[in-house]
């Protein structure tokens, strides 16, 4: 056995043991895991809107979209995302991890300090530690004396505990913030627009699969910000462009985003539902109305299993282990969806509790 084999059959090792080694797993059975919170993914509308171009333009770009992957529609799609967000434009990237890397490679520069919260996504982690400016992590909404001029780094609703960060405390910080707001946009707002309001946002971070329901991310802010990250973020520069039927299927998406805001008032309410429920059932979960619900287990194989109690009951939860989330507190995250209903959330609470009690 070769010294590199070697070395990384011992690392795969070190997981199974640990209880970290991870599989695959297709979707079955009811969704309480994904992101798709609106139910988009599936909206017959959004399917009848990408069909249509892929016959109409085609299955792939071609290019990046500063060679022969432009095209007007993702233009007139960026266009509308500025508005929709209250800023003066907006840049597509084909994901939200490229559209991080992108942000916070190129804005900060050696001499700056980025400050940025410990239970930030992991592309936001990984942004920060290629970035040429010092970094500050800071405990978990709490980051302290920050300088003026300096960066802050937050996601406005946390991907793991489905908290919120205190956004307008950090916008009297006279800091440069960047806000991700993966789980917000689509969700929250008089429009769905987001958490972040008009003001006091350098820029913000809008990936578009998960309550939008397609693919990919917009970076919204200023002109002259969206013009200079246009002209030197890397990870948009090099990259292949989105099919441009992806932009057909996100403009349907805001379509039926603003036709149909009783979706996001239902997640809402399923939310407060569930966490009602859980409570009643004496198990500990944090008030408030996001659909993402922690049910902490601690240790990864007793996650893993009540996970594969629950599978096999038919509903679709996964254990969520190390390094996502911190040592010792694996669990489940639980994601609410607008297809659920009360009676699948009771029955779902009655199959926990015999899983996990």
């Amino acid at each position: 056995m070769r010294p590199l084999e070697q070395r990384l059959r011992a690392h795969l090792a070190e997981l199974k043991r640990d209880g970290l080694l991870r599989k695959r797993r297709p979707p079955r059975g009811i969704d309480l895991s994904s992101n798709d919170y609106l139910g988009l993914a599936t909206h017959p509308l959004i399917k009848e809107r990408m069909a249509a171009a892929v016959c109409a333009m085609g299955a792939g770009s071609t290019g990046s979209r500063l060679l022969r992957g432009e095209r007007d529609c993702f233009t007139a799609l960026e266009q509308r995302f500025a508005a929709f967000k209250g800023t003066e434009r907006s840049l597509y990237l084909s994901s939200g991890y490229l559209a991080n890397l992108a942000v916070l490679t190129t804005f900060p520069e050696v001499g700056d300090t980025i400050f940025s919260d410990e239970w930030n996504h992991a592309s936001l982690i990984d942004g920060v530690r290629l970035a040429r400016a010092e970094r500050v992590v800071f405990p978990h909404l709490r980051p302290g004396a920050v300088p003026e001029g300096a960066f802050l780094i937050t996601e406005s609703v946390f991907s793991m505990d489905g908290d919120f960060a205190p956004l307008e405390e950090y916008k009297k910080l006279g800091a440069a913030l960047i806000v991700d707001e993966a789980h917000a946009v689509g969700l929250y707002g008089e429009r769905g627009e987001g958490l972040i309001g008009r003001d006091g946002v350098f820029v913000s971070v809008n990936p578009a699969g998960k309550a939008l329901g397609v693919a990919g991310a917009f970076v919204a802010g200023p002109a002259w910000a969206i013009e200079y990250l246009e002209q030197r973020a890397r990870p948009f520069i090099f990259s292949t462009a989105a099919p441009p039927a992806i932009a057909a299927a996100l403009d349907a998406s805001l379509d039926v985003i603003a036709a149909e805001p009783e979706r996001r008032e239902r997640v809402r309410f399923l939310a407060r539902y569930l966490r009602e429920r859980l409570s009643e059932a004496e198990i500990a979960v944090p008030a408030g109305d996001s659909p993402i619900v922690p049910v902490i287990i601690g240790e990864n194989e007793r996650a893993v299993a009540v996970a594969a109690a629950l599978q096999e009951a038919g509903f679709d939860v996964r254990a969520i282990r190390p390094p996502t989330v911190p040592a010792g507190t694996a669990r489940l995250r639980v994601s609410v969806n607008v297809n659920l209903s009360e009676e699948i959330l009771d029955g779902f609470v009655g199959t926990l509790c015999a899983a996990y009690l």
